[in-house]
């Protein structure tokens, strides 16, 4: 398999699950949810309101893609913006929309897991482990550096 083949194909699965769980909170009366929110909405309703930058920390990304998937849940009003203690923060708070959500959110959280691992169990190992094994050799050793040393070696 080529490397334009690999992204082919990942983004084809990430399609794949995340296309089918947006038709779950449709499903569940919840148009316009998307998968993305589940991580910020979850990471709200254990640890309260957050700044982005705590909040990307906090899942994991960067602080423009918790900041954008922040804006479209403002749109859509799922997450509100307060001022933070410095005029350049802003702490994220879930609006009461969605906090009137969140046992509807658990019970979907809950079924996606499980079907979740119903579907690992069906592959030759688990895709949450692979996933997380890759994230880490690519931080300890990006992607860009490996082709560039292939680079140099032809």
């Amino acid at each position: 398999m080529t490397s334009a083949q690999l992204g082919t194909r990942l983004r084809h699965l990430l399609e794949l699950l995340d296309g089918d769980v947006a038709r779950v909170y449709a499903d569940l009366g919840l148009p316009g949810f998307r998968p993305r929110f589940t991580p910020v909405v979850r990471t709200l309703a254990e640890r309260g309101p957050l700044p982005i930058r705590a909040l990307a920390e906090a899942l994991g990304v960067t602080h423009s893609a918790a900041s954008q998937t922040v804006t479209q849940m403002r749109k859509l009003d799922f997450a509100e913006l307060h001022p933070g203690t410095d005029a350049r923060e802003r702490i994220v708070h879930l609006t009461a929309k969605t906090r009137e959500l969140l046992p509807v959110l658990d019970a979907e959280w809950t079924a996606t897991e499980a079907a979740l691992a119903e579907f690992e169990a069906e592959l030759p190992g688990s895709l949450s482990e692979l996933v997380a094994a890759a994230t880490r050799a690519l931080e300890a050793r990006p992607f860009h550096e490996r082709v560039s040393a292939r680079l140099r070696t032809t």
